[in-house]
């Protein structure tokens, strides 16, 4: 779960986060695309859907949560 302090916002901050973001991005769009092949092979491997489910959500909603400090902290630059 992502955590922030309050803060003076830098641009070196910023790039930070952009970066953290896009590196979580491309690890969702792994994890969508996992879930994806596993929903298809259904009914095999049935059991591990919940489990891979909650972890794609998981990493969705922090992406989410990391895209919304992003937007704050760049408006708070200009």
């Amino acid at each position: 779960m992502a955590q922030f302090t309050e803060q003076t916002v830098t641009p070196e901050a910023v790039e930070e986060l952009k970066k953290k973001v896009k590196r979580l991005n491309s690890k969702a769009g792994q994890m969508k695309m996992d879930l994806h092949d596993l929903a298809e092979g259904l009914p095999t491997d049935f059991e591990k859907l919940p489990d891979e489910a909650a972890k794609t959500y998981e990493i969705y909603r922090e992406l989410a949560e990391l895209k919304k400090q992003l937007k704050v902290w760049e408006k708070q630059l200009k």
